[in-house]
């Protein structure tokens, strides 16, 4: 049985992996802004009313996690803003960078002392993030933050490697959430369960792939 801690926890992808996850008999963290009916049900320890864009919200946090007390860091809190050439916003690409890439950096940080050895992080990215598998344009501010988290995820690897910390950079497939309207062409409990198979299946010696929650390597 592991610790799991899930920012972003209270629907769509966060809320199908903590459902799964204490499913199989994991201790949950379910991390959010603000609950819901759906994650209250679950029965697992709720940590409602945390910004992941706030230095004290997530010091707050830490605090009260402890340090040696988690297995697995989901990075999953995330926005998408549909931007294209001619209607970008810059604030809207800031508020992207800032929740997108430079909080999950901020929670990786402040709990790296709460992960155990031989823990794990998960960012849950996009390949909207790869400059490689861009083919379509647009989504300016989405693009970028997600391309500066796999950027952020990748020197994790590195860097926690020796201490026996395994970093997977996943994007979850085309998801049919909230988020993108409900589109996608498959569930969130379908990638919930992808994710996870990535997840264990993640080393020291495969930490920093770019995986595709279906197990493809996804191109940079």
């Amino acid at each position: 049985m592991a610790t799991v801690l899930i920012t972003g926890a209270n629907r769509g992808i966060g809320l199908a992996l903590a459902r799964r996850l204490a499913g199989r008999g994991d201790q949950v963290i379910a991390v959010c802004r603000k609950t819901s009916d759906e994650l209250q049900a679950l029965g697992v320890r709720v940590e409602s009313g945390v910004d992941v864009t706030s230095d004290q919200a997530v010091a707050a946090l830490a605090a009260r996690v402890g340090a040696g007390t988690i297995d697995l860091l989901v990075l999953n809190a995330g926005i998408l803003r549909d931007d294209h050439l001619d209607d970008v916003t810059l604030d809207e690409v800031r508020a992207q960078m800032e929740v997108n890439a430079i909080a999950p950096l901020r929670v990786a940080l402040a709990l790296r002392r709460a992960l155990r050895p031989g823990g794990k992080i998960a960012a849950i990215t996009s390949r909207m993030g790869s400059i490689g598998d861009n083919g379509s344009g647009g989504y300016y501010g989405y693009r970028m933050s997600k391309a500066a988290l796999n950027a952020m995820a990748m020197s994790l690897a590195r860097d926690l490697r020796g201490a026996g910390i395994a970093v997977g950079i996943l994007h979850p497939g085309f998801v049919k959430t909230e988020m993108t309207d409900h589109a996608g062409n498959v569930t969130a409990e379908e990638s919930a369960r992808m994710l996870i198979e990535r997840i264990d299946a993640l080393t020291t010696e495969n930490t920093g792939t770019f995986w595709h929650a279906n197990g493809q390597v996804l191109p940079w």
